[in-house]
């Protein structure tokens, strides 16, 4: 499975981006699709998960509201779209994959900056 994240970049805070994960690979459909980010000085944390195969998701609280996990099967790609930013918002965001049955992931997309100036 090959990730490849993008659509970050500088955006002012109250700023509403959406990032992109086009996803190829064989049988991607049965995969849980994760977003992550990763700001400086802290751990990667996850945001939340999609399942590839009924579009059912998952969000951690924190983002709960605010950002919105969605995919496109025609377009082999999974979405995140995020409402609101602020400063704190700043950090690398990464896409995986796994298998729903697996506790990590196992294929990770390159990250995508995404820095929300005030």
């Amino acid at each position: 499975v090959q990730l490849q994240a993008f659509g970050g970049g500088l955006v002012q805070a109250g700023g509403s981006p959406r990032l992109s994960c086009a996803v190829s690979g064989r049988t991607f459909s049965t995969y849980l699709m994760g977003w992550f980010r990763q700001a400086p000085g802290k751990e990667r944390e996850l945001l939340g998960r999609i399942k590839w195969s009924d579009g059912s998701t998952y969000y951690v609280d924190s983002v709960k509201g605010r950002f919105t996990i969605s995919r496109d099967n025609a377009k082999n790609t999974v979405y995140l779209q995020m409402n609101s930013l602020k400063p704190e918002d700043t950090a690398v965001y990464y896409c995986a994959a796994k298998y729903p049955y697996k506790s990590s992931y196992d294929y990770w997309g390159r990250g995508t900056q995404v820095t929300v100036s005030s």
